[in-house]
């Protein structure tokens, strides 16, 4: 079975509710009726009367829940929730009502947070800095949460390598020159999320244009320096570095560059050492390899919230639905 065809299996199994925000594009309700008609999560999709009709024409979304803002029976009390939350920081009941009906990001995590949804999909028609900065004021981190970043699920067709093909790529979408400590916490929480969503054991490797000492440079250094910290911190988790990607994944290369690593030519989990490097291999990935890239994927929210890329199909935002049904499962 496909990778997301597991995961659809999966969120069919112990239904959530997911929330879609971006009333105001297409894709939203492209990708909501496919989510529907297979019943693979329970939708809310925030908007006006007005919004729904001009986008969701001539598609079958009438199994999902659609709540307008300026007429929902709740509304008042997610605008008191949120004064509440923010009014240390200056906010005054006039901007929390301002903030909540103007932004339907900020409205959706509000009803997270009042527990009337499981989980957020949005970032089609929004920047990640839109989608994170609601999600962290007012969901905030998961308990023991030491960085919030992101990954990518990556499903590579005809490929031999990572788990039939299958790989965890992070950061590629948010932290974006992490040093060694963060580097390290984004292996753990990455790792963690192979093994939630693929359901194999996680090989981690964090990558460089060094293996094991080929080259000598500070961002060599800042590698090594966080394979460390990485190893200790999450003993439970294969981990190793620094490594080539070649090396990571190539057996042959591998046992050549690494003959002493467990995870040289093993690796489905793949760290990249800064943000640049992560967002170019992705998406050389995507389109060269004509991989399938669910994500930015976010980790360490206290409730999955994910973020879309801008360039998403409406098929990519049913997979990241399906996968943010199935976070929320372990939430």
């Amino acid at each position: 079975m496909a990778f997301i065809d597991e995961i659809k299996a999966k969120a069919k199994s112990n239904k959530k509710t997911v929330i879609l925000p971006e009333s105001m594009d297409r894709r939203t309700f492209e990708a909501a009726a496919e989510i529907l008609a297979e019943d693979i999560a329970d939708l809310i999709i925030i908007g006006t009367d007005d919004e729904v009709k001009a986008n969701s024409e001539g598609l079958d979304i009438s199994k999902a829940t659609i709540i307008n803002p300026h007429t929902y029976e709740k509304t008042k009390e997610y605008i008191n929730g949120f004064y509440e939350l923010r009014k240390a920081k200056g906010m005054t009941p006039e901007e929390a009502e301002k903030t909540l009906l103007g932004d339907y990001m900020y409205y959706a995590c509000m009803m997270v947070k009042m527990g009337d949804g499981d989980g957020i999909v949005s970032g089609a028609c929004h920047s990640t800095a839109n989608t994170l900065r609601p999600s962290l004021q007012i969901i905030k981190t998961a308990p023991g949460t030491k960085l919030v970043s992101a990954f990518f699920v990556m499903v590579v067709p005809d490929c031999e390598y990572g788990e039939d093909g299958v790989f965890v790529f992070g950061d590629c979408g948010l932290v974006q020159n992490p040093n060694p400590e963060e580097l390290a916490a984004i292996a753990g929480s990455s790792a963690a999320s192979f093994k939630q969503l693929v359901g194999k054991e996680p090989v981690v490797a964090l990558l460089s244009h060094s293996s094991m000492g080929s080259a000598k440079h500070d961002d060599v250094t800042k590698v090594v320096e966080a394979t460390k910290i990485a190893k200790e911190e999450y003993p439970q988790f294969a981990i190793d570095g620094e490594l080539q990607a070649d090396a990571a994944m190539v057996p042959s290369i591998g046992a050549s560059k690494a003959p002493n690593s467990n995870v040289a030519g093993k690796a489905n989990v793949l760290i990249f050492p800064d943000l640049d490097a992560g967002n170019i291999g992705y998406k050389l990935v995507q389109r060269l390899g004509k991989a399938e890239a669910y994500g930015p994927m976010c980790q360490g929210i206290a409730k999955p919230v994910n973020d879309l890329s801008r360039g998403c199909s409406a098929k990519d935002i049913v997979g990241v639905i399906a996968i943010t049904a199935v976070q929320a499962q372990n939430s």
